[in-house]
Formats: C-alpha cells, sequence, structure tokens
C-alpha cells in the first residue's frame, strides 16, 4: 500500500472514495455472535418479520460504521500518516439490509494545527452510501494526522 496523505494534503472541501463491499448475513452473524449484540432485532427471524418496520434482517449500524470505516482505512489516505482516532459522531439516516453493498463517500470538513510540528488535526465526514447512492449513515471522524517532516 502506498504512502498515505499528510496534514498539508488535505484541505477542506476534498472529497475521497472507497472501494465498495457487500454486507452479508455472515457479516452480521459474525459481528452478533463475537461481540454479543444478541438482540432479536439481528437474530430473530420471526421477530423481525412481525415485530419491526423492516420485515427482513438490518446490519447492526455499528457493523456498518465498522466495515465502512475499514473500507476508509483500505482507501489508503492515511495509511503510515494517521495517528489517532480523537472523536467521532455517528447519524444514522436509514437501514443497511444484507445484500446491500456500501461504499464510503469522505469529505474533508476541516483542518487545524496544533502546538507540535509534527501533527495536525483533521474532521472528515463520511458518507456511507448503498448500492443505490442513498446515504445511510453519515459520521464525522477527527484525526490526528503525520505533518511532512520540516527540511
Amino acid at each position: 500500500m502506498h504512502q498515505g496523505l499528510y496534514f498539508e494534503d488535505f484541505e477542506p472541501g476534498a472529497v475521497f472514495h472507497t472501494e465498495r463491499k457487500t454486507i452479508t448475513e455472515a457479516d452480521i452473524v459474525s459481528f452478533v455472535s463475537n461481540y454479543t449484540y444478541c438482540e432479536p432485532l439481528f437474530m430473530d427471524r420471526e421477530y423481525i418479520e412481525k415485530e419491526t418496520p423492516f420485515k427482513r434482517p438490518i446490519a447492526p449500524a455499528l457493523l456498518t460504521v465498522s466495515v465502512a470505516d475499514g473500507l476508509s482505512v483500505l482507501s489508503g489516505i492515511i495509511h503510515r500518516t494517521g495517528i489517532a482516532l480523537l472523536g467521532m459522531k455517528v447519524d444514522v439516516k436509514g437501514p443497511v439490509f444484507i445484500g446491500d453493498t456500501i461504499s464510503v463517500e469522505i469529505e474533508v470538513v476541516s483542518k487545524r494545527e496544533t502546538k507540535k510540528k509534527s501533527q495536525g488535526i483533521i474532521t472528515w465526514l463520511h458518507r456511507i452510501l448503498n448500492q443505490r447512492n442513498e446515504v445511510v449513515i453519515e459520521y464525522t471522524v477527527t484525526r490526528m494526522v503525520k505533518r511532512r517532516a520540516e527540511g
């Protein structure tokens, strides 16, 4: 994987796009089982069909965000330049179903320097899109990113 972008390379308004991933039933079962999300909303088909407005299984929002953030990392924009996740705010717009294919549109919202000349802080808005290009989740991420070495 190539070297990621540095603090100086990001400008507010710049937009990046990730690859796509289809959410499978195995993804949901694995996430629910491994991370104790054993909720009828995700596991009980009879409950889902009778008690939810969706009438079919949905992916947990945190699974969707995890997959999306993985796609963001795989895009390479902060490969070897990302230092730390400082904060995240999630806004769920709609469900993600088994078989939906998601991708992420990443927009640079803001950047600010820090006292340390070796790093800066970037805030991005991540829009998770389904295969119909509908925004299903938006999440804002603030990360510390390396600056270029002076000299």
